[in-house]
Formats: C-alpha cells, sequence, structure tokens
C-alpha cells in the first residue's frame, strides 16, 4: 500500500493520505489496517504522525473529493478518533490528490469541492497560489441553508460557567468545523502576547482541566479528543492572540477549523471571543489572528440583525499553505488486498 506524506504550514504534525478504494468503511474492520500502519509508522522514525486522511474521486456531481478524517491518539498505537475532522489534513489531501492526478490540475482561481465524510461539512479550497508540489490557499466552510449562529452553541448559552479543581471559569462552547472551548487568556493570568505564548506547563494542565469540565457539562468522553480548547487574548488594537492544545501538547499555531469556529464564535453575541473581537475594534465576523506559529485572517458570513437568531453562510479562512512531502510505502501491508463487498447479490436461478 501507498500513502503520501504532505503538511499544511501550522499543522503540529504531517498527514498520512491513503486511497479510501483500498481500505474498510466500517470502524471495527478499518482500525486494525490502521493499527498496522501507525507500527509501520513508528518502526521507521515517523511515529510522529498521527493525522489520516482517507481520500477519494467523489462519486457525488458537486464534489471532486470525499474526505474521511481519523485522528490518531497517544497511548496506543490501535487508538483513533473518528468523530472530528481537521482542516489542516484537507489541505495536505488537496496537494496529494493533486500529485496523483485524481484532480484537474491546481491553478490560480481554481477551486476543490470537499465532501467531509466524518461531519458533512462541504469545504472549497480556493487556490490562491501553485506550485509543483505545493499550493496557497483560501478555504470556505460552507453552510447548506445558513446556519443560525445561536445553534453553534453546544449547551444553547453564549457563556458556560465551568466547575474546575481550581474554581469557576467562564468559557464559550461553540461548534463549527470542530466542536471548541474558547476561555479568555487574561482569566488565566496571562496579561500580554508573550505571556500567552510562552506559557508553560502549569497554564496546560490548567486549560486540560477546563476542557475536562466542559467533557463533564456536555456529557462527552473526557479522554477524547473533542472538544479542543484555545485561550484567546486581545491584546493589541486589532488583533486577537490564540494559543491552542492539540494532541497530545501545545499547538504550534491553531488548527483550521478552530480558526473557523473561532470566526463563528466571534459573531455571537456574548460570547467570550466576541467581546474580545469588539474590544479590538474588529468589525463582526472578520478577525485577524496571530499564533505562536504566524498569523492568518478569517470571516464570517454572517446575514441577520446582529442577534444570535441570524444565520452563518460560510467562514473563509486565508493565507494556508500546504505541500506534498514523500510517498510512504508501507512494506507490512504490501499483499493487502480490500475488496469491498457488494451491497447486493444476484437473484439465485
Amino acid at each position: 500500500m501507498i500513502g503520501y506524506i504532505a503538511r499544511a504550514v501550522g499543522a503540529p504534525t504531517p498527514t498520512l493520505v491513503l486511497d479510501h478504494r483500498q481500505l474498510p468503511r466500517d470502524e471495527e474492520r478499518l482500525t486494525p489496517v490502521l493499527t498496522r500502519i501507525r507500527e509501520w509508522l513508528e518502526a521507521n522514525g515517523r511515529g510522529d504522525i498521527l493525522k489520516f486522511a482517507l481520500v477519494e474521486p467523489s462519486a457525488h456531481p458537486m464534489f471532486d473529493l470525499d474526505y474521511r478524517f481519523v485522528q490518531g491518539l497517544t497511548g496506543g498505537v490501535d487508538r483513533f478518533d473518528f468523530k472530528g475532522s481537521c482542516g489542516h489534513s484537507i489541505l495536505a489531501s488537496v496537494v496529494a490528490a493533486d500529485g496523483q492526478a485524481w484532480l484537474p490540475k491546481l491553478a490560480p482561481g481554481g477551486r476543490i469541492r470537499v465532501r467531509v465524510v466524518n461531519n458533512g461539512d462541504h469545504v472549497v479550497c480556493e487556490v490562491d497560489e501553485a506550485r509543483r508540489r505545493s499550493g496557497s490557499f483560501t478555504v470556505h466552510f460552507l453552510q447548506d441553508a445558513g446556519a443560525r449562529l445561536d445553534e453553534l452553541l453546544l449547551t444553547g448559552s453564549p457563556v458556560d460557567q465551568l466547575i474546575t479543581g481550581t474554581g469557576v471559569q467562564e468559557a464559550s462552547l461553540v461548534s463549527m468545523g470542530n466542536p471548541y472551548v474558547f476561555v479568555d487568556a487574561e482569566e488565566l493570568g496571562l496579561n500580554s502576547v508573550d505571556e500567552l505564548f510562552g506559557a508553560g506547563d502549569d497554564v496546560y494542565a490548567r486549560m486540560l482541566e477546563i476542557r475536562r469540565a466542559a467533557c463533564e457539562l456536555l456529557k462527552w468522553p473526557t479522554d477524547g479528543v473533542f472538544p479542543k480548547i484555545a485561550a484567546v487574548g486581545q491584546y493589541t488594537e486589532g488583533r486577537l492572540a490564540v494559543r491552542a492544545i492539540s494532541v497530545p501538547k501545545w499547538h504550534p499555531s491553531i488548527a483550521l477549523t478552530g480558526t473557523t469556529c473561532l470566526a463563528a464564535a466571534s459573531s455571537i453575541p456574548g460570547t467570550v471571543p466576541e467581546r474580545l473581537a469588539r474590544r479590538a475594534g474588529l468589525a463582526r465576523g472578520v478577525i485577524e489572528i496571530d499564533t505562536p506559529g504566524g498569523s492568518t485572517a478569517a470571516a464570517a458570513s454572517v446575514a441577520g440583525r446582529g442577534d444570535g437568531a441570524d444565520t452563518l453562510h460560510w467562514v473563509s479562512v486565508s493565507r494556508k499553505l500546504a505541500q506534498l512531502d514523500e510517498p510512504a510505502c508501507i512494506a507490512s501491508l504490501k499483499n493487502y488486498d480490500y475488496k469491498e463487498e457488494p451491497a447486493w447479490l444476484p437473484l439465485a436461478v
């Protein structure tokens, strides 16, 4: 089996892109195959790869690629999360698919339409610049009929009081792209960009505790990947500063889905990000973000009168780079030959 290693700039790890047509569809049969792939990666010095993108040309006339994301978890090569998505891995999939001629050749102005199998998201990757093995993109996360902003709140409230071992923590629980917990960095005692970006193990542990409290409130597993968590600070006019946690460490920047979720959250009255965005003087739905790994921008297309009943049509994130690194010949699956059983059998004569 051949996989393709690709990386989106700002992602915590590379992504291994695999042809979904060569793999089982159900988790029970897929898990042992992915386990063998992780064993091979570790044996070959690539145990850092924890993101897996299962991709194929889409049979749907409205899409170019079908994409399924799997997150490898720590604590064992047989541990995976199949529920969420990853925007950086979508970009990795696009450049890998381009390298395999599964798509029309990437060119500036072109649009690659991606259907996310995990959660039904529709994503359009607009090509800003194309090179032989890399590209720069603006990524649009679409909402089919427009989602009500207040329906993106996981508890229905713009802020929740989370009970932790160190006291009550205010947070906003929002889901767009992926579910996130947003907290005000200043409430963590981080009063400057340098303090936020330089925060160490004590702040990391406290954020994990806040995330755990959010999981308990939502009645979600505390040992899973979701919701993710990010601290948001407002220290500079016209900008937000963000520090997020990935699996299993500080994120070098912020996930593409995290930027998307933050842009949506900043449009919902009363949330932590909305309050900080207003203080920064940002226009509604438009955010400029600084992270330890660089800067990016996002814009949400919102229609309505400025209340929670407004509708969200899409969120666009610009200045995203991705590159194809190398093929990976997975020797342990050299003779693996998966064939999907037909959904029907001919009638006996």
